[in-house]
């Protein structure tokens, strides 16, 4: 009976450890990718802030091309809205709405995963000698849950990629044109 209890005392001790050092680890993640486009601001602006052209370039959108969309709102900028449903893992289901909106220079979206929480997603276009360099980030704030931020603590590798693959398809998109 004491082994049995020291076990449960050492388990017990070793979770609030586990849950204190969460505690510790940051608390906002921010995953970004840049890349150079050779094509104006004006020219992929318009792919970036109209979700009807997101799927023109996502990586997301090759993984499950039988993802259901819907939209809402206006066609694109401030309020427009998109709703997706996949039973692909890597895809999932939500939505995302766009909440800022500078021409040619910035887009910021609100992404909803349902019961994974609230992130925000970004696009900075700048110009540049043969282009645009255009930055996609993504920032999340996992409050006090020590399990979200030892899970932020892989955001990078997780969505990086993709953002990657994403920005190379945008390049591809905005070029052709």
């Amino acid at each position: 009976m004491k082994f049995v209890k020291r076990f449960l005392l050492v388990i017990l001790g070793l979770l609030v450890v586990v849950a204190a050092v969460g505690l510790f680890l940051p608390q906002q993640v921010r995953v970004e990718r840049a890349i150079t486009i050779e094509a104006p601001a004006h020219e992929i602006y318009p792919l970036i802030n109209d979700f009807h052209q997101f799927n023109t370039w996502s990586p997301w959108a090759r993984k499950d091309p039988d993802t259901q969309y819907r939209f809402e709102g206006p066609p694109s900028g401030v309020g427009a809205k998109m709703y997706w449903t996949s039973e692909h893992p890597e895809v999932g289901s939500g939505n995302q709405e766009i909440v800022e909106s500078e021409d040619n220079a910035f887009v910021k979206t609100r992404l909803n995963f349902g019961a994974q929480g609230e992130a925000h997603a970004y696009f900075n276009l700048s110009p540049e000698a043969n282009g645009t360099r255009v930055v996609w980030g993504f920032m999340t704030d996992f409050g006090m849950n020590p399990v979200g931020r030892y899970m932020g603590l892989l955001f990078d590798s997780w969505i990086g990629a993709d953002y990657e693959t994403g920005l190379a398809n945008l390049k591809k998109t905005a070029e052709a044109n």
